[in-house]
């Protein structure tokens, strides 16, 4: 018997990167799985891959800033699976490094209704639906900009800090009621957004490298064993936490 057997996971952002080795580690550990996220093509490739590996899922187009596909994506979970007991709030957005004098309104507006107001609107679904059945466990993503600053990107910093100001503050309203909630904070993990950051240049990447004392980037599937973990009775005891896998880039 796989760990996760009759148990149901979504995963946010599940279309690429750290969010598509999650849905595949959840999977892989008997979790029915809803793959959610914009791009409709990247999705239902991770489901195929899933149901090929003998798994079950199901794709939900998602926009994370939109409430009402926010509360799609868990009613579909519900439908089609009949409950809901793990969350990874994955799904965020980068900011490219820029002056403050020319960051602009929509640059703020984009990356905090993603990365702040998403996680919060899903975990608004998401709980209740938990609830429901006996409780579970959310992870949320955050990063390391979320306890360091970032000079040239201060939105991004500021929503990753506030990812983590929602998880405290959510795990202690829910700590009686069999939910707990916990934060990731990754370091830089090869994904296509350190590609889009690098843009392909050799040198570019190894500076990224370069910043970590383990010396090298991350792999998506170091987080996501981490989001495992938290949603495993091996962590029971943990609520409210955040979780640095960054190859020692906090500890300089």
């Amino acid at each position: 018997m796989a760990e996760f057997d009759a148990k149901v996971a979504i995963v946010t952002g599940g279309t690429s990167g750290i969010g598509t080795a999650t849905a595949e580690a959840f999977a892989a550990k008997g979790a029915k799985v809803t793959v959610s996220g914009r791009r409709e093509d990247k999705g239902n490739s991770v489901v195929e891959s899933i149901r090929k590996a003998g798994g079950e899922a199901i794709f939900v187009k998602t926009d994370i800033q939109k409430s009402g596909d926010v509360k799609k994506m868990v009613e579909k979970t519900i439908d089609a699976f009949g409950r809901l007991d793990f969350a990874v709030n994955n799904a965020g957005v980068e900011q490219y490094f820029k002056p403050l004098p020319e960051q602009t309104e929509d640059i703020y507006s984009m990356i905090m209704d993603t990365n702040v107001k998403g996680v919060w609107m899903s975990m608004k679904e998401e709980i209740p639906a938990m609830l429901k059945t006996g409780g579970g466990t959310v992870v949320n993503m955050s990063s390391i900009a979320g306890v360091v600053g970032m000079a040239n990107a201060p939105i991004y910093s500021a929503s990753k800090h506030a990812v983590i100001g929602l998880t405290k503050s959510i795990a202690l309203e829910f700590a009686q009621q069999n939910i707990r909630v916990n934060a990731i904070l990754p370091a830089a993990i090869e994904t296509p957004m350190i590609d889009r950051f690098t843009q392909g240049q050799e040198e570019a990447f190894k500076y990224f490298e370069s910043l970590h004392p383990v010396g090298r980037v991350g792999k998506p599937q170091e987080v996501a064993d981490a989001c495992i973990w938290l949603c495993s009775e091996k962590s029971s005891f943990v609520t409210g936490s955040s979780i640095r896998v960054d190859g020692g880039f906090t500890a300089q």
